[in-house]
């Protein structure tokens, strides 16, 4: 990985983490898993991680540390590590294909988060779908995310790409 990457890297989790405290008020509606999305899509699954893993711990020190932070750094983690072996193998999806992907994750994440509240004596059941519209706002705004900010980001990506020859690692 080299330096332009780990810069790109830092500039994306910035851009997730303000994202995530402006919209910190609105329920599930912010743009840190469309960002990871985006992020595994053209940059790599391990870059993805790392985003997942950068944007997690620096937003929760404003908005709230707890056992929750490991499992939305888990969350993240595999949908951006998903996200990373799309680009790898399917470089050229539409961006409509990939705003499904989103949708879907979004549905994902809530359904680890639930079964980890259930790791810790809640009933599962009810837990999960009493945030399944919670869960639905989040699916809902990745898709709006992605569909936005995929065209702008991915044509800086490959304006880039070219330039400094970044690999998807």
């Amino acid at each position: 990985m080299n330096t332009y990457k780990l810069t790109l890297i830092a500039m994306l989790a910035s851009m997730a983490i303000a994202g995530r405290l402006v919209m910190a008020n609105i329920p599930n509606a912010q743009p840190v898993t469309a960002i990871i999305i985006i992020t595994g899509f053209w940059l790599g699954p391990f870059s993805a991680v790392v985003m997942a893993f950068l944007t997690t711990f620096l937003s929760n020190i404003f908005l709230g540390m707890g056992y929750w932070t490991i499992w939305q750094v888990v969350s993240w983690s595999i949908i951006g590590l998903v996200a990373g072996l799309i680009g790898k193998f399917w470089s050229t999806i539409p961006v409509w294909l990939l705003s499904i992907y989103g949708f879907i994750s979004g549905i994902l994440y809530g359904l680890i988060i639930s079964l980890t509240m259930r790791a810790v004596g809640q009933p599962f059941w009810a837990y999960y779908l009493a945030g399944l519209p919670m869960d639905l706002n989040h699916a809902a705004s990745n898709v709006i995310f992605i569909l936005v900010l995929s065209p702008v980001l991915g044509t800086l990506f490959s304006k880039y790409q070219k330039r400094h020859a970044i690999s998807s690692v």
